[in-house]
């Protein structure tokens, strides 16, 4: 009984996972929907193994004998999810202990980590609390106006918690990896990000030059670093960045709202522990 309960859990997760994304309407209900798209297939399978092995091996439920395979799967599932995340710790752990090796500087009253790298790149890098990590490349690629915007965004992925938030969404991300469609539902999230910190950024600088940073370093990019001009060229790539600029052009959308009724599917998640009762 228990391995027909997974089995049901994984036709659910995939049906609803199978859903395309789509990049029309308001930011925030692409937003929420994808959201819903990595979250609920992933999570339901969690609270379903959690559910399993809380039960047992032994008993019966709905009057069919619970056997070991039910419970092997289930642990399966979680000893999966946790080696996922230990992989993820011991990741953002290295990658956070190497920015001690590069030399701090004040860039603008902007405390940023240098690395000394051609192509043209920025990026919060750590937990809770990130530090700011700054090339060689994008320094020598831009003026000070264009540089300011650039930090204007980075700091928006820092008032919004992006590190730590795409931390658990990347592991929901990992865990889920072999549901359909999981790297189009991710890749969605990463632009609806970068969407929220341009719109943030704008409201601190100048539309245009945050714009025309945009175009700067992927220009740079692409003359310092050929091999990865072959990625930039890609379509989805390229359509990103319009979209990114386009938004910037015509700034028509609002941020992504906070409303609690989006979340409403979370009660759904309960629905596997409810099952325990059943069981004897």
């Amino acid at each position: 009984m228990h391995l027909l309960t997974i089995a049901i859990a994984i036709i659910i997760a995939g049906t609803i996972r199978i859903q395309k994304v789509s990049s029309t309407g308001t930011w925030s209900a692409r937003w929420h929907k994808s959201l819903f798209l990595l979250l609920f297939p992933a999570l339901l399978l969690l609270s379903t193994a959690i559910a399993i092995l809380y039960m047992g091996c032994h008993g019966a439920m709905l009057g069919v004998q619970a056997g070991s395979w039910g419970c092997g799967v289930a642990a399966s599932i979680l000893l999966y999810a946790v080696g996922c995340l230990i992989q993820l710790v011991y990741q953002n752990y290295i990658s956070s202990s190497r920015l001690s090796s590069y030399p701090l500087q004040l860039i603008e009253s902007t405390a940023a980590r240098i690395i000394d790298f051609d192509l043209p790149y920025s990026a919060q890098i750590g937990f809770w609390h990130p530090e700011l990590v700054v090339s060689r490349g994008l320094l020598d690629a831009l003026d000070r106006e264009h540089l300011i915007a650039v930090l204007a965004h980075e700091k928006a992925h820092l008032q919004y918690r992006d590190t730590f938030v795409f931390f658990w969404l990347n592991w929901i991300a990992a865990i889920s990896r072999w549901l359909p469609n999981t790297e189009a539902v991710w890749q969605e999230l990463l632009l609806l990000r970068e969407l929220r910190a341009d719109a943030k950024a704008a409201q601190e600088v100048d539309f245009l030059l945050l714009a025309e940073s945009l175009l700067a370093v992927s220009q740079a990019a692409v003359k310092s670093e050929p091999v990865w001009s072959a990625g930039f060229n890609d379509s989805t790539t390229s359509d990103r960045l319009n979209e990114r600029i386009d938004s910037l052009l015509a700034p028509t959308q609002p941020l992504m709202e906070k409303r609690w009724q989006q979340w409403s599917w979370v009660c759904l998640l309960f629905l596997p522990l409810l099952t325990i009762p059943l069981h004897y």
